[in-house]
């Protein structure tokens, strides 16, 4: 027997993706085998909640196939299968087509969310850009800092060996700052970027700040909280927000609260039982055995459960509300993962009540909606929790098909997220080519592999190599800034900064020699981005695709449609279409037909 669904075809499903609580939605199976549909053989909705035993439920016989209406009161992940006569039929056996009997069968997902989950639309249609504070631009000289290498040399070569301890201190600074930031405003505005996002900005020993030291000051290496508002007040001007990354789940062995060095004034739980802070930390047998994030003795992990250290974060007077009072646009979590679902919920309830428009970002590696951790299977896109996550699977599969020309894993990861995620978290995720954690785009697209940091720090692309790299970032970022969601620049992927992971991925930004082609590109993006609403909360579906190009369309409800092909091959398509048509990137009017050439891509809208 032969039948078909495709849970991304409304005639099949009624509701696109993930479902709000108490919304009726059809699930419709069609025959589509030679000759006339089998009589007299029973159809099921096998239906399971998240742990829980399956249930069959009949579904109505139609001329064409099978049908159900169900309606989902509560909240949670829901799988579900076909069973026809004696015989199953459950997903990935057939991307939009027919599937036949399976037998090792895999359930199709139901997401079900809070009909109320809301997320914030001045987010939508935009453009992030990361900002590694210490590197991207310096104003003024760097303060005197105990116990920080302070560097002169702007651009030089992080510090990557370890000392004669065996440790990498990461605490040597080169001066980016926040006043820095505001001097480039006008740049960033020229990218169409819409928000900014900083690695952590808080008093840490270190250069990227993971180990906070004093949750309430801004490091004095970036600045002050005048600086903080001078920047936020002359972003605003722009029509660009500020969010900062929130460390909650660890916090510095170096810092206020742990005081294991006696740096602070205070008394650190490090020190005492009888220290304030002792119940944020988890202890075993002394005080130089404690939790610690991945075994790192320099970030002891934090007990979530404290209600001290609750009041401390989502208090009147705590963390959050301190720095939301200050007009950031929101936080940006790192490890959301090692953050319990209670807290996460706490967090978001305390964001919410100081700034419903604020925007809650997590660091998810994986599916966001299905992410099993510690054993645990989390709630982060069901509501209660987060507005959003970084897009790693999406990442995965631009990276994948530029370098090898295949469309399979993009096409899959795209059909995934729209099918599993709430069209509210689709529209703000935070579209990722790299980060702070990852090789350059640059580098990886370049294909050249270290075997070891100091080949890495030495390693760069030749003038040929990198004008090859370039050609499939462009191809990259067309499809990361026309996907849904929000694209994410890490600050000088712009301007062909090259660089392996950590440390040489947070080189200095080089303001002397920039790429003006690259430049010119991405400010072409920003622009389309801007101009067409498209792809603030446009619908996306597949238009064509085979195992090399890929055709798909942006629809909003005001049936604005823009296209975007990407033929990552060395073949030609000929495209056909009613009308005259405009090449958004090169401005070309086009009419009836285009030749889609080899590893090209264009994004088309059709002219009134």
């Amino acid at each position: 027997m032969q039948f078909y669904y495709d849970p991304l075809d409304p005639r099949c499903k009624s509701i696109t993706g993930a479902l709000p609580t108490d919304a009726s939605v059809t699930f419709r199976i069609f025959w589509s085998g030679k000759g006339a549909m089998p009589d007299h053989i029973d159809a099921r909705f096998v239906l399971s909640r998240d742990g829980e035993d399956r249930q069959p439920i009949s579904m109505d016989r139609c001329s064409d196939g099978y049908s159900v209406t169900l309606c989902f009161h509560s909240t949670g992940l829901y799988f579900y299968y076909f069973r026809i006569g004696d015989e199953f039929f459950g997903c990935g056996v057939m991307r939009h087509g027919c599937f036949m009997p399976q037998g090792s069968l895999e359930s199709w997902q139901i997401t079900v969310f809070d009909q109320r989950y809301k997320t914030p639309e001045w987010m939508k249609g935009g453009v992030m850009y990361q900002i590694f504070p210490d590197r991207f631009y310096k104003s003024g000289d760097l303060p005197i800092s105990e116990g920080k290498i302070l560097r002169s040399d702007w651009g030089g070569l992080p510090s990557y060996r370890p000392n004669e301890y065996g440790k990498v201190l990461n605490n040597d600074f080169f001066g980016g700052n926040l006043a820095g930031v505001s001097e480039k405003l006008d740049y960033l505005q020229s990218l169409g970027v819409t928000v900014i996002y900083f690695n952590p900005i808080f008093e840490a020993y270190s250069n990227h700040r993971y180990d906070t030291g004093d949750y309430m000051k801004i490091d004095p290496l970036l600045g002050d909280e005048h600086d903080l508002d001078d920047l936020i007040e002359k972003a605003k001007q722009r029509g660009i927000r500020v969010i900062l990354d929130g460390v909650f789940n660890h916090t510095g062995s170096d810092s206020r609260y742990f005081n294991r060095y006696g740096h602070y004034d205070s008394l650190g739980a490090y020190q005492s039982p009888f220290s304030p802070y002792y119940d944020w930390y988890t202890f075993h047998d002394s005080h130089d055995n404690y939790d610690s994030w991945w075994g790192i003795e320099t970030l002891p992990a934090v007990n979530e459960t404290s209600p001290t250290y609750q009041e401390f974060i989502f208090g009147q007077d705590g963390v959050l509300k301190k720095w939301l009072s200050h007009g950031i646009g929101g936080y940006r979590l790192d490890v959301a993962d090692e953050l319990p679902d209670f807290f996460l919920e706490k967090l978001r309830t305390a964001v919410k009540e100081a700034d419903p428009d604020a925007v809650i970002i997590g660091e998810v590696w994986e599916d966001a909606s299905n992410k099993i951790a510690y054993s645990e299977r989390r709630k982060y896109l069901q509501g209660h929790e987060l507005d959003s996550v970084m897009n790693y699977p999406l990442k995965d599969a631009i990276i994948s098909y530029v370098t090898l020309g295949n469309t399979t894993q993009l096409r899959e990861t795209i059909d995934q997220l729209i099918d599993n995620y709430p069209k509210q978290t689709l529209d703000v995720l935070m579209n990722i080519l790299g980060t702070h954690d990852t090789s350059r785009i640059l580098t990886v697209l370049g294909g050249k592999t270290c075997s070891n940091k100091d080949e890495m720090a030495v390693t760069f692309l030749s003038e040929r190599e990198k004008a090859a790299a370039k050609q499939k970032l462009m191809m990259a970022a067309v499809l990361q800034f026309t996907l849904p969601g929000v694209p994410c620049i890490f600050y000088g992927d712009e301007n062909a900064m090259e660089g392996y992971r950590d440390p040489f991925c947070r080189r200095c930004f080089d303001w002397d020699n920039t790429d003006e082609e690259l430049l010119a590109f991405y400010r072409k993006l920003g622009e389309i981005r801007k101009k067409y609403p498209v792809f603030a909360d446009g619908t996306y579906r597949e238009v064509f695709a085979d195992s090399n190009c890929i055709v798909y369309e942006r629809r909003n409800h005001k049936d604005q449609t823009v296209y975007i092909y990407v033929n990552n091959s060395f073949g030609t398509y000929n495209m056909r279409f009613d009308g005259e048509f405009t090449e958004l990137l090169t401005d070309k009017v086009l009419s009836k037909t285009m030749t889609c050439g080899a590893n090209s891509y264009g994004i088309l809208v059709k002219n009134k």
